[in-house]
């Protein structure tokens, strides 16, 4: 694998990543014991915490890319092969 396409592999596995870790444990303001804050919506998150969840998502992402680049350069799925073959 090259470095580019362990950039591009990295960065979309990270946005994917992201995605689904953006909604763990978001409070709405409307569910908080605050209230709502003048000149928001009451879906608006209290406290969305995105640094936590960057981390979060790199430290998933680095396990994932392991795994991808331990397949791809080992060969133990031969993506060469079964593209060529259809």
């Amino acid at each position: 694998m090259s470095i580019v396409g362990g950039i591009v592999i990295f960065v979309v596995t990270w946005l994917l990543v992201l995605f689904m870790v953006l909604p763990w444990g978001v409070r709405t303001q409307e569910e908080s014991d605050e209230g709502v804050e003048p000149g928001t919506v009451e879906s608006a998150p209290v406290n969305p915490r995105i640094w936590m969840k960057f981390a979060i998502t790199t430290g998933i992402t680095v396990c994932l890319f392991v795994i991808i680049w331990t397949i791809i350069e080992l060969e133990l799925i031969d993506l060469r092969a079964f593209f060529q073959n259809t």
